[in-house]
């Protein structure tokens, strides 16, 4: 069965790390980042073999599955027309020193995934990869084996895409834990408890709860 192509909008660290881990389990992947696709070639040819390097319109139009590993101040100059119809996966966190204090990102009203699900009004959102540091998720996976997997957490709000999530991180070498709703995203937040972890199934659903029951309140 041929795997979905993933496309990663993001050359950084974490877009670079994801992009390694997809390759390492067969998937076709590309990288794009704001500017020409030559500018990051080189560094996708030798840190990712096998990816390929685009611009991301072209990435936007060619990818089964886009992931988004920009900062998170920048979502909003991708034009969201262009991902209509594809399953989004969000693996943004927000930091004051790139993405500023001048914008809400999250807030009681709606998490920062409800926000780009907002944006990206005509793509499904599911929120994944964020709360694992990009240094763990290369240095944590285990592919190949199901023994002693760290579990990697999910949020959506449409089954079809969280089961389409889930075998991706299945393959990546982690267990998916599915939260449920987007909106309990907001306990994968930056500054929040389970933000940065890198656990065991038991222990990560018991955080998870913890973390459910205390927003709730």
């Amino acid at each position: 069965m041929t795997k979905p192509m993933i496309g990663i909008l993001g050359a950084g660290k974490l877009g670079i790390s994801l992009g390694q881990l997809a390759r390492q389990a067969d998937y076709p992947v590309g990288i794009a980042a704001s500017g020409p696709a030559e500018k990051i070639e080189l560094t996708v040819e030798i840190l990712v073999p096998g990816a390929k390097a685009y611009t991301s319109e072209e990435l936007i139009q060619i990818a089964d599955i886009i992931i988004l590993a920009v900062p998170l101040s920048k979502y909003q100059q991708i034009d969201s027309l262009l991902l209509q119809d594809k399953l989004v996966i969000d693996a943004m966190n927000y930091w004051w020193e790139v993405d500023g204090t001048d914008q809400v990102f999250s807030d009681k009203e709606l998490s920062s995934s409800e926000r780009v699900q907002q944006y990206f009004e005509k793509s499904i959102v599911v929120k994944a990869f964020n709360h694992i540091g990009y240094h763990d998720l290369v240095d944590h996976a285990k592919q190949g084996t199901k023994e002693n997997r760290k579990a990697l957490l999910i949020a959506g709000d449409d089954k079809k895409s969280i089961d389409q999530v889930e075998k991706i991180v299945d393959d990546f070498g982690f267990i998916p834990l599915n939260i449920g709703q987007l909106k309990n995203g907001v306990i994968l937040e930056t500054g929040r408890p389970l933000f940065g972890a890198s656990l065991g199934l038991e222990e990560s659903k018991e955080m998870v709860k913890r973390s459910l029951e205390e927003i709730r309140k």
